[in-house]
């Protein structure tokens, strides 16, 4: 009897333990599922929230992206009407002021400042550039009489553009107006381009005949000087117009 009961609690382990291990079996093999299950839900879920950051960053940048399009839009459309309210001015000088025998320099240097504002277009704004003016009106009573020859400047401005070396990223162009001491001063220098010129049918007056034209004007009372060196082309242009007025009222 004894020995009977003592089978059947050992069988009754036996059991229990059996069932227990399958228990622990199938809830480990549940949980791995469940965990198989979650990290392919997690998977999806990352590859689906991806493609929703990508959109929310779209979103963000195609708006800046546009924002800067405009501006570039709106900064060659306001250069390019600056060229062109400069443009007006500078036909509205050559057709109506050049046809005049004398203008005053303030005239003859607002036109070479207009003049050198329309040839910007043609040169990157990360061009050497300079543009300087030395002029003090207050002190120069000739500056507002008319004194100059008109378009005495266009040839000089013209020529440092023309054959200025505008790819090369150290070259340079420096043009400096001055009125000083009844002088009317031009001074251009520029980097000279190692491509030749493309020749034009109808080219400017050239430099010769400028300087023709300002000794039948000014006689002695001007200086034209030009030369290169070292890879660099300079140019100045100076009229003595105090000399010049004593010159045609002792004429009178």
């Amino acid at each position: 009897m004894n020995n009977t009961v003592i089978l059947l609690i050992c069988g009754c382990i036996v059991t229990l333990t059996s069932g227990i291990s399958v228990y622990l079996f199938l809830k480990n093999k549940k949980i791995k599922n469940q965990n198989n299950v979650l990290h392919s839900q997690l998977k999806d879920f990352n590859s689906r929230i991806n493609p929703l950051q990508l959109e929310v960053l779209e979103a963000k940048l195609n708006p800046h992206l546009f924002k800067n399009i405009l501006n570039s839009i709106q900064s060659h459309a306001y250069k390019t009407y600056f060229a062109i309210d400069r443009l007006s001015n500078v036909l509205d000088y050559i057709l109506y002021e050049s046809r005049k025998e004398l203008v005053s320099a303030k005239e003859e240097i607002e036109f070479a400042l207009n003049l050198v504002e329309i040839n910007k277009i043609k040169v990157s704004p990360l061009f050497d550039l300079k543009v300087k003016t030395k002029i003090k009106e207050k002190s120069e009573p000739l500056y507002d009489q008319r004194l100059m020859a008109p378009l005495v400047s266009i040839d000089l401005i013209e020529n440092a553009f023309k054959h200025a070396d505008i790819q090369n990223p150290d070259a340079f162009i420096s043009i400096t107006l001055e009125f000083k001491n009844s002088h009317f001063i031009l001074t251009v220098s520029n980097t000279i381009s190692p491509e030749p010129t493309i020749q034009k049918e109808k080219g400017g007056l050239g430099l010769k005949t400028l300087e023709q034209r300002l000794k039948i004007i000014y006689g002695e009372n001007f200086e034209l000087i030009n030369y290169s060196e070292n890879d660099v082309y300079f140019a100045q242009l100076k009229i003595n117009l105090f000399e010049y007025k004593a010159k045609m009222l002792a004429v009178r």
